[in-house]
């Protein structure tokens, strides 16, 4: 596997801890408007960079 198809993994990790940060401000009563944003932009760059690999592999 190449290091661009481990890479897009890399950003769930990124979505996760953006989620995790959210919880965490949200607990001490912060704006958590950026983090969740910054975590659905990693969502979105996971599947959008996951559908583009699977449209070159075939």
């Amino acid at each position: 596997m190449s290091f661009l198809k481990l890479f897009q993994y890399v950003y769930i990790i990124f979505a996760a801890f953006f989620v995790y940060d959210a919880f965490i401000k949200y607990q001490n009563n912060e704006s958590v408007t950026m983090s969740l944003l910054l975590a659905a932009a990693a969502l979105f760059m996971f599947f959008f960079r996951r559908r583009f690999n699977n449209k070159y592999d075939k």
